[in-house]
């Protein structure tokens, strides 16, 4: 039975104060049946978990949209186990347009087509934060491993922390709990609550980044295992 509570519907759980506004199992494709997919990508339901993987061509990527906008103050929580690599990792947050104050919508349909190719996400017409980790994409991200931030639009590296994400072969399957706080202008990247990295927006790259949409983003040939999606109100 999908576990979805709607954005700020008020389903009283609470931790630390804080109140759930979003819970998405993902253990079966009823469960991401309103994501909005940019790109090629095969989403299927494996032992109570979303496998999500590449579709198309070698250079082919996708971002896989939660339609529901969030607002600020929010922690962002959702347990990752890859399974094939390399590739890479990547979540959206704070995602809209750069029209109305930053305000507009990502799926206006005035702004330039998007199919997953990176600039068209960091240079292009949308406002958003992005986390990138589990990058083994490239032989020197495989050589040095790190997690960044970027702020959109331009491509500005904000933050950056070493990624404790093990290969596949020593994850062995296991799952690791991401954590994203988005605060104002303070945001904290977790990965198994050992802090990553940290940001504190100080607008030298723009206008503070607030409301907006999740998206996942994965680089081929990555494929990966998502469950236990949660959003709560700080």
């Amino acid at each position: 039975m999908r576990n979805i509570l709607p954005i700020l519907a008020v389903l009283a759980a609470s931790t630390m104060g804080e109140t759930l506004l979003y819970s998405n199992p993902l253990n079966s494709t009823s469960d991401i049946s309103t994501w909005v997919a940019e790109g090629p990508l095969t989403a299927t339901a494996v032992n109570g978990t979303i496998e999500l993987s590449g579709a198309g061509k070698v250079d082919d990527y996708f971002v896989y949209w939660v339609p529901e906008v969030f607002p600020d103050g929010i922690r962002i929580t959702w347990e990752f186990s890859p399974r094939n690599e390399p590739g890479l990792a990547m979540f959206f947050f704070g995602a809209a347009s750069v029209a109305d104050d930053g305000k507009g919508s990502i799926f206006d349909p005035s702004l330039k087509p998007r199919n997953g190719s990176y600039p068209q996400y960091h240079s292009s017409d949308i406002r958003t934060l992005h986390a990138s980790y589990f990058r083994r994409r490239w032989p020197e991200e495989r050589a040095f491993l790190l997690a960044n931030l970027r702020k959109s639009p331009g491509f500005n590296l904000v933050a950056q922390g070493a990624d404790p994400l093990p290969p596949v072969a020593d994850a062995a399957g296991a799952f690791y709990t991401i954590e994203v706080v988005k605060d104002k202008r303070e945001v904290t990247f977790s990965i198994n609550g050992l802090k990553v990295f940290e940001f504190y927006d100080d607008k030298s790259t723009g206008p503070v980044i607030r409301d907006g949409r999740i998206g996942f983003r994965q680089m081929q040939p990555l494929v990966a295992r998502y469950r236990n999606l949660q959003v709560w109100k700080l």
